[in-house]
């Protein structure tokens, strides 16, 4: 629902990577950006990524830093941070630049992904994989495809109540129409 800011994914994917020693496997890093979303959406009812989800044959995926990963969408700054794949088969990606001062994440945001990581990145991709795509309800097998997971979704999956539901998706539209007036008006 908000407009994807590549500027702030590049900045939490970066922190990610930083946390981990500058390298890691993109599935690992993929997973890792959806928990710090998902956990983000459940305590304040809007992600750290904007980006948008579906469920893919290894689990959930961030689905714009997806195809920035995999250079389907051509990237911007996530290209002077981040490297394209390479390594083992294609699949680790690394800091090219560190990112000096934050600028797009909030402390909360940061503090947020440390949690994360702190929780979950030492495990390894295999484990994470499974972890999301057992544990997690919104996760539907796509059976070689791709399929969309709304915020609503994830939301519910985590007992939301539906009115609360409601209310956080009327928020979200209530941001995007306000980034879309900024954005005519800039």
């Amino acid at each position: 629902m908000l407009r994807f800011d590549e500027a702030k994914a590049t900045e939490a994917a970066a922190l990610i990577l930083s946390l981990r020693g500058g390298q890691m496997h993109y599935m690992k890093l993929i997973k890792l950006l959806y928990l710090v979303d998902r956990e983000a959406l459940s305590r304040w009812g809007i992600p750290v990524t904007t980006d948008t989800y579906v469920s893919m044959d290894h689990g959930p995926v961030v689905s714009a830093i997806y195809n920035l990963i995999r250079r389907v969408t051509k990237p911007t700054s996530w290209a002077e941070y981040i490297s394209a794949p390479m390594g083992d088969c294609d699949k680790e990606v690394s800091l090219v630049n560190p990112v000096a001062k934050l600028k797009k994440l909030s402390r909360a945001e940061e503090k947020l992904i440390r949690e994360i990581y702190e929780h979950y990145g030492r495990w390894n991709r295999y484990k994470l994989r499974d972890h999301v795509m057992h544990e997690l309800p919104e996760w539907q097998d796509p059976e070689g495809t791709s399929i969309p997971i709304s915020i609503a979704d994830i939301l519910s999956a985590q007992g939301e109540d539906p009115k609360e539901i409601a209310a956080i998706r009327r928020e979200l539209r209530r941001a995007r129409a306000s980034e879309d007036m900024f954005a005519s008006v800039l």
